[in-house]
């Protein structure tokens, strides 16, 4: 069975960003959109209240699916369009519907003046939880926002895409999340930037004190870039067309990525799978990420 590009879509701004982001990547794979719309049962004596009523109930579970079905068809000819409704629980359906996709697509809402997402509990409990890569498309997310601006220095889809941004640890690199972040490079025509952000380890500081010596620092960066290049040489090679641009940073991960992520149309960063009865953990980094990128984030679960 083919997979498709899956949509978390609830009528908000959010979701219409999210569907229509899918719609153009399921162009660039050649994949058909499945919308899911999830319907979540209420207490009995609530459901009968005037405003949830059965004309409301027939809003949510047929309009809201058919009108952005239709919408996509129209702006996005020749990519096919599914829907589906689903009663349950919303991270849960969502998590379990991303088994069978290439991607879920999930929105965010913008926080306003600030840059970044307003990332809700049904959004981290599906990244927390899908073990396929979920992209999360803050609300006013457009097309041209992902290309780079032409000479007038005005940016749309018909100029070329920013870089992908793919968010590295050198330490323990996993071929899946290095593979989707060049194969979203590839799909685009687009380079792939590479970044490894770094810090010396702690022991350092105890070791050099507080002030570490410049020809440390130097030789710990020389160090690291030899680790990137490393890493990076058969995929290089696997993908010879894509141009790559491998950065090694001394500063904190976090503060970095989200720096960089605002010249890029996609930013792919990993989320480790850890089955424990403590639960699942998305990771301090890519927690930044989802709360203050204002580009798209994929989020790559591995092992």
């Amino acid at each position: 069975m083919s997979r498709t590009i899956t949509v978390g879509i609830d009528g908000s701004p959010e979701s219409r960003a999210a569907a229509e982001w899918a719609a153009r990547e399921a162009r660039l794979r050649d994949l058909p959109v499945k919308l899911v719309q999830v319907w979540e049962p209420v207490p009995e004596p609530i459901a009968q209240a005037p405003l949830l009523g059965a004309e409301t109930h027939q809003h949510w579970t047929e309009r809201v699916p058919r009108e952005t079905a239709d919408g996509l068809r129209l702006r996005h000819p020749g990519v096919e369009v599914t829907t589906e409704q689903i009663t349950g629980t919303p991270g849960e359906v969502l998590a379990a519907q991303a088994r069978d996709a290439e991607m879920l697509v999930l929105g965010s809402r913008g926080l306003g003046g600030i840059g970044g997402f307003m990332v809700g509990s049904v959004s981290l409990s599906v990244v927390a939880h899908a073990e396929r890569p979920v992209v999360l498309v803050r609300a006013g997310e457009q097309a041209a926002d992902e290309h780079e601006p032409d000479p007038m220095g005005i940016a749309s889809a018909a100029t070329a895409f920013r870089p992908v941004l793919l968010a590295l640890d050198v330490e323990g690199p996993d071929a899946a999340l290095v593979e989707f972040a060049f194969d979203a490079a590839a799909r685009r025509s687009a380079p792939l930037r590479v970044l490894h952000a770094w810090s010396p380890p702690p022991y350092y500081a105890y070791a050099y004190g507080m002030a570490l010596d410049p020809e440390i620092n130097r030789s710990l960066a020389q160090t690291d870039a030899a680790a990137l290049t490393d890493v990076l040489r058969p995929w290089r090679q696997k993908f010879p067309d894509v141009e790559v641009v491998a950065e090694s940073r001394f500063g904190s991960p976090a503060v970095e990525l989200v720096e960089v992520s605002r010249e890029a149309s996609l930013v792919v960063v990993g989320r480790r799978i850890r089955r424990s009865p403590l639960g699942s953990h998305i990771g301090h980094v890519t927690h930044a990420l989802l709360h203050h990128s204002t580009t798209p984030v994929a989020v790559v679960a591995h092992g």
